[in-house]
């Protein structure tokens, strides 16, 4: 299981350099796909997404594919996941993308997807990897989703911590030092409080920070 958890996507060469170390190949040879669905229930301006796609773009792959498995049904959204090597889930609301993860049954067959393929989590994407959203600033339902999928509160559990991101963003005001002090109390897993120069690079249980700017690390 090979995974790229970052803040703010492919921000800076150290972050670039870890995700083609997971991925092992050049990046002509390797066909992405960008999931944009957390960002669906974002009501904001998007310039942060067009960002993070041309960062993506930028590195030259064979070839980008952009599926929002809310928008598709399973039988069209897998085949295209399953062409891709590496899988880039970006930023938005989490609660959203976690709902769309069950609902749609990617959450279902995403680990055997992650036994031959790079997550590059964004945000959202990377909050999303973790056993809970306790620490996520998106809890509240963002829309009456009217169905059979209830809210329990539980990441996807493909990792054992926490991804706090945006730490010291001007954008993210609330995430400082004393306000994640004060959050890490409330659970019991590592957490990894990301700036937006950093990441983590995942290689099953070995985790290791890849940053040019700063992070924090509580209940470790």
């Amino acid at each position: 299981m090979k995974l790229l958890l970052t803040s703010n996507g492919l921000a800076n060469k150290s972050i670039i350099a870890a995700l083609f170390e997971l991925v092992g190949e050049p990046a002509g040879e390797m066909n992405a796909v960008f999931i944009p669905t957390a960002a669906d229930a974002e009501a904001d301006d998007k310039s942060w997404l067009i960002k993070d796609l041309v960062n993506i773009k930028n590195q030259n792959f064979k070839q980008i594919d952009i599926v929002d498995i809310a928008a598709l049904p399973k039988e069209s959204w897998q085949p295209r996941l399953e062409y891709a090597n590496i899988l880039f889930f970006g930023g938005g609301h989490t609660r959203h993308l976690i709902h769309w993860f069950k609902k749609s049954g990617l959450a279902d067959i995403l680990p055997e997807l992650l036994k031959t393929r790079v997550y590059v989590g964004i945000s959202a994407g990377s909050i999303a990897t973790g056993p809970s959203l306790a620490l996520s600033s998106s809890t509240d339902a963002p829309f009456d989703y009217n169905d059979d999928i209830p809210y329990d509160g539980r990441g996807l559990h493909v990792v054992n911590f926490h991804v706090r991101p945006h730490f010291n963003s001007p954008d993210f005001p609330k995430e400082r030092l004393e306000y994640l002090r004060e959050k890490a109390k409330e659970v019991s897993e590592a957490i990894y409080c990301l700036d937006d120069q950093s990441a983590l690079k995942v290689i099953d249980d070995n985790v290791e920070i890849v940053s040019e700017g700063e992070t924090l690390v509580f209940n470790k």
